[in-house]
């Protein structure tokens, strides 16, 4: 494992993203449940594939897993967020640390997944060695990253706290950092894997009305570091604005999402 002395974040993105924990877990989780689907389909998951979640958040991801019969684990930064995960998987093993540090044994997993964790830690390239660490020699590594943002709707909403944040150090990673197949396959390669396949997916975001959308949109960590910076008021508007154009007649709203992941071989 890397040394205790290397950067860490694991303590700032916890607290954010555990701030709105229930939020997340009820409104805006689900909208990734087709990407979530979509791996587990292509990777074959079936029962007694040991399988971990990396930045599992509220264990969506790890609970569609354990229906399949698998043996789920999970690691996230956010105790709020492990705390619903064990809730949803109580035969899961969810723990609390670092990507860059992982409190699992050598050669643990057929298939190990990051979905958009790997971009936001201090150092991907070892987050995603130590990933490559705890994978069997016949198992499979996934990391998903957000697509390309050029004509995705929901890159609006990103875009729409972007006056809200504080200045990002420079060469801080955005949540686009890994949306370049190249930089993706290349972030692979550096961390000791052998890149495969990259494939798209689509998932639409549904949201019943207004109020429900800002919540489920406001609970992601980097909305609750805008409203820290600025006020919740600033947030919820920037984003109703951002939501104007995606309403239905019926007062509900539908967002379009890609998302982009590459399986690798350790």
């Amino acid at each position: 494992m890397p040394p205790s002395d290397k950067p860490r974040i694991s303590a700032p993105n916890g607290r954010l993203w555990g701030a709105r924990a229930l939020d997340w877990a009820t409104l805006q989780e689900g909208q990734f449940s087709a990407a979530y689907e979509a791996v587990f389909d292509a990777c074959g998951l079936r029962i007694d594939t040991r399988y971990c979640d990396l930045g599992c958040g509220a264990g969506m991801a790890a609970m569609f897993a354990a229906q399949r019969g698998a043996q789920v684990s999970g690691l996230d930064a956010a105790d709020p967020l492990l705390a619903i995960a064990r809730g949803r998987v109580p035969a899961g093993d969810f723990r609390l640390g670092d990507l860059e540090e992982l409190p699992f044994a050598d050669a643990s997993f057929d298939l190990v997944t990051g979905f958009n964790a790997f971009q936001y830690a201090a150092s991907p390239v070892a987050a995603l060695a130590e990933a490559r660490r705890i994978t069997r020699p016949t198992g499979r590594v996934v990391v998903m990253t957000w697509g390309t943002p050029e004509g995705m709707p929901a890159a609006s909403l990103l875009a729409a706290l972007k006056p809200l944040l504080p200045p990002s150090p420079p060469g801080a990673p955005g949540p686009f950092a890994l949306s370049d197949e190249t930089a993706l396959r290349a972030l692979a390669i550096r961390a000791g894997l052998t890149p495969k396949s990259v494939t798209d997916v689509a998932c639409e975001w549904h949201y019943p009305d207004l109020a429900t959308a800002v919540r489920g949109i406001g609970s992601a960590g980097v909305a609750v570091r805008a409203a820290e910076a600025t006020s919740q008021e600033a947030v919820d508007a920037a984003h109703s604005a951002a939501l104007a154009p995606f309403r239905r007649d019926d007062g509900s709203y539908r967002i379009g999402a890609s998302f982009r992941w590459l399986l690798a071989a350790p």
